[in-house]
């Protein structure tokens, strides 16, 4: 079955901005910090937690502490989700596609 030249430049369009948002993901850095700043977290567009930043003063509480890691880690997520969801939405709408489908 033969494609139309339409559908097949469409399709390597599609297919060269999905490489185009993975180097862009590839180079999201985020942080995220709880409790006022005392726990702070550094993460990559692929989610993975590069470093943390622990307040002195915390580390004796280690409840505390655990829950201020998961709150930063958590919000790096929300963040790097917002960055990507932002990059993939203008990538879209440049393909015409009707708002609301990705």
């Amino acid at each position: 079955m033969k494609i139309p030249g339409n559908m097949q430049q469409m399709m390597r369009q599609a297919q060269q901005m999905q490489e185009k948002l993975q180097q862009e993901i590839a180079l999201i850095k985020v942080d995220a910090s709880a409790g006022g700043g005392m726990v702070t977290v550094h993460m990559d567009g692929q989610k993975n937690l590069l470093s943390v930043k622990i307040d002195p003063e915390v580390a004796g509480d280690v409840e505390m502490l655990q829950d201020m890691i998961v709150a930063a880690a958590n919000e790096a997520v929300k963040k790097v989700d917002a960055e990507i969801k932002g990059k993939m939405g203008g990538m879209l709408g440049g393909m015409g596609l009707p708002p609301g489908m990705f």
